[in-house]
């Protein structure tokens, strides 16, 4: 059994509570109600990226190039869309 979450105290300014949770020891973890928690969802962040190196036959990657112009669209961000519908389909 878990016990109560400490309160946390009020503060006059901004200075007392920095210091207040900058004091060594301090846990913050102390001071929330993990039953009250609940899941965050962010619907606007992004997922994070990776740079990668793919070595293509340079006959591959002007074919790649030329269906990404006719389509106004980036080769790389084709490349991606490919990908996806691969391992999506």
């Amino acid at each position: 059994m878990s016990k109560p979450p400490k309160r946390t105290p009020n503060f006059r300014t901004e200075a007392q509570e920095r210091a207040f949770w900058e004091a060594k020891g301090r846990d913050s973890t102390e001071y929330l109600d993990w039953a009250k928690a609940r899941r965050a969802v962010l619907p606007n962040l992004k997922p994070s990226t990776k740079t990668i190196s793919l070595r293509l036959p340079q006959h591959l990657l002007d074919s790649i190039k030329a269906a990404a112009n006719a389509r106004d669209v980036p080769y790389q961000s084709l490349i991606k869309v490919w990908l996806l519908e691969k391992v999506e389909g």
